[in-house]
């Protein structure tokens, strides 16, 4: 069985899955042990690793790289953050085939332009796509994955973009219209009035995906009470509390003139070696260096 059909499956036993974001092997690795369902393959968190901002800067060919990566040390399905697709139609097709061979069990594509800003920037530049424009790349993307399991989720940008809500569920109909596995809406209100009006007055074939980082009271119970969410996406949790442990641990030791009081209050290197799988290694190294 593929890992998106076992996406698919966990959805539908589940009603509700819940994907962390990952930045490389290790956060993936971390998730997993959490017990979440899935992975987020981050354009935000993989920019943020490189200490650049979420602008399109990160080519494909790095995410990708880092996605097989992840791949390699995680059974987790992958849904792969691909942005706009790259370009357009012809770009996403090309998009399809690489992330599904890479590893990926879903992709996300969303109806801005190329480049894109992200999504939550005060004052980023939002600038969608005509809808028929966006509706072609998410034909391109069904007709090009070669498993039929593999999702194509449409993310509307609409309610970033300032728009109003009518606008955002007629690109998400728009979208399922054309064979979209599930729509992704996303808001920038502090509070999730926005997504919860949104998925009362949803009326399209399909699920819906939510990323709860600037309403982060939306919790699961309050999720499910919606109905029609089946996966939540924390999009740069992972991130930000790598970013907060550092700093905190950084400062301290720069305070304390050196590791004396810190070095309690993290893992110790044992816990690092665990996670690396150096105990297997070193069993290999009995097995077969002679």
């Amino acid at each position: 069985m593929s890992k998106a059909k076992q996406l698919r499956e966990r959805m539908a036993e589940r009603g509700l899955v819940h994907i962390m974001a990952a930045h490389s092997p290790l956060s993936a690795i971390l998730a997993e042990e959490a017990g979440f369902d899935g992975l987020w393959a981050s354009g935000f968190e993989l920019s943020a690793l490189f200490g650049l901002p979420d602008m399109s800067l990160i080519s494909m060919t790095q995410h990708l790289d880092m996605l097989r990566a992840v791949a390699g040390r995680s059974s987790l399905p992958i849904i792969a953050d691909i942005d706009s697709g790259y370009g357009n139609a012809i770009n996403v097709v090309h998009a399809i085939r690489e992330y599904e061979h890479a590893g990926s069990s879903a992709v996300v594509i969303e109806d801005k332009t190329f480049p894109k800003v992200t999504s939550l920037a005060a004052g980023g530049r939002q600038e969608l796509l005509r809808v028929e424009e966006f509706q072609g790349k998410i034909e391109a993307a069904v007709a090009t994955r070669h498993d039929p399991d593999f999702l194509v989720i449409a993310r509307t940008e609409a309610l970033i973009a300032g728009l109003s809500e009518d606008e955002a569920l007629r690109r998400g109909m728009a979208y399922a219209e054309v064979g979209a596995d599930m729509v992704l809406i996303h808001s920038k209100k502090k509070d999730p009035s926005e997504i919860e009006s949104f998925s009362r007055a949803w009326k399209g074939s399909v699920p819906l995906v939510i990323v709860p980082n600037a309403y982060p009271e939306l919790e699961a119970a309050r999720i499910k009470a919606l109905g029609n969410i089946r996966m939540v996406i924390y999009g740069n949790y992972g991130i930000r509390a790598a970013a907060t442990a550092m700093q905190e641990t950084f400062s301290r030791i720069v305070a304390d003139g050196g590791v004396q009081n810190v070095y309690k209050d993290i893992v110790p290197v044992e816990e690092v070696f665990r996670l690396q799988g150096m105990e297997k290694t070193k069993q290999d190294e009995k097995r077969f260096l002679r």
